[in-house]
């Protein structure tokens, strides 16, 4: 199997002080990238500010022969995130990959939250995806080539209690995701998402002593086959100790009630277990593929 490079290429980490993102930066370096180094360098909940979590990942890099350059801005507004793209195009020229890692915390129960949980968390993962990679899709579109990653969590699709904030920002990534796949095609642009499972700072204060057998290094390489030359598109990843798997969004056949029928409440009822059997289910790639699949019926003379 051919080893897989990155040289020449220029990426953009964000949250890349420490954790998942310390380990993509390390990684692409080691592997031929020009890395920005982004970390606002706050605590887990994203209050405060620091330069030193990312001056010294570039530092470990520079130091290892690579080439780095830190940026110290938050994704949670627009000006922030042009100011991390223009950091690669001063430093670089140029943007070729974007992984998009920086995260916060704020949990609480839905019926306790406040605008003070909710905001921040929003703000930084759900709209910090949107603020980074808006610029350097302009980048990517004019040279014909990007690669996107997105950080999202099974917390997103699956739930978890206390993480409705982080949840549905998370799930709201896996869609700008899956939009960006399709709206990038023509262009050279491949978008992705990754699910991982991790001990990090945000972690290990939740699911305690377990998260020792999940070492973020477990979750890089699968990040890195997403923003390869020859990666997928439109995908999820779930990732973490050692494991890798996809996670996809499945629609069932369900149950059809006739050409130009209009089904009653109790039809629904009546036939629920059939609307919800998970048999033939199927993954469209896309709106349109599902709607093919809604419409087919019709012209299979199912009445």
């Amino acid at each position: 199997m051919d080893t897989i490079g990155f040289d020449e290429k220029v990426a953009i980490v964000t949250g890349a002080g420490g954790g998942l993102g310390r380990e993509h930066a390390l990684e692409l370096a080691r592997r031929g990238a020009k890395v920005v180094v982004n970390d606002l360098g706050g605590a887990t909940d994203g209050t405060g500010a620091s330069s030193s979590a990312a001056d010294a990942v570039v530092d470990e890099i520079t130091g290892a022969g690579g080439e780095a350059v830190a940026n110290y801005d938050s994704v949670s507004s627009p000006e922030g995130g042009k100011a991390i793209v223009q950091t690669a195009l001063d430093a670089f020229g140029t943007v070729d990959i974007v992984i998009n890692n920086a995260g916060i915390l704020r949990d609480s129960s839905f019926a306790k939250m406040t605008d003070t949980e909710l905001r921040p968390v929003i703000d930084v993962h759900l709209l910090g995806g949107f603020y980074v990679t808006l610029p350097a899709w302009d980048v990517m579109k004019e040279k014909g080539y990007g690669r996107i990653l997105f950080t999202t969590s099974a917390a997103g699709m699956l739930g978890n209690f206390g993480q409705a904030n982080y949840g549905a920002a998370k799930a709201g990534l896996w869609g700008l995701s899956n939009v960006l796949a399709q709206e990038g095609r023509k262009y050279g642009i491949r978008s992705n998402a990754i699910a991982p499972i991790a001990k990090t700072r945000m972690t290990e204060e939740l699911f305690g002593p377990m998260m020792d057998f999940f070492a973020p290094e477990q979750v890089t390489p699968a990040a890195l086959y997403l923003v390869s030359e020859d990666a997928p598109s439109g995908e999820v990843l779930t990732v973490g100790g050692g494991r890798v798997g996809r996670m996809f969004l499945g629609v069932t056949p369900g149950w059809f009630a006739g050409m130009g029928v209009t089904p009653s409440v109790e039809d629904v009822a009546a036939h629920a277990e059939e609307i919800l059997s998970t048999e033939g289910f199927l993954v469209p790639d896309g709106l349109m593929a599902e709607l093919q699949e809604l419409v087919m019926p019709l012209f299979q003379g199912g009445n």
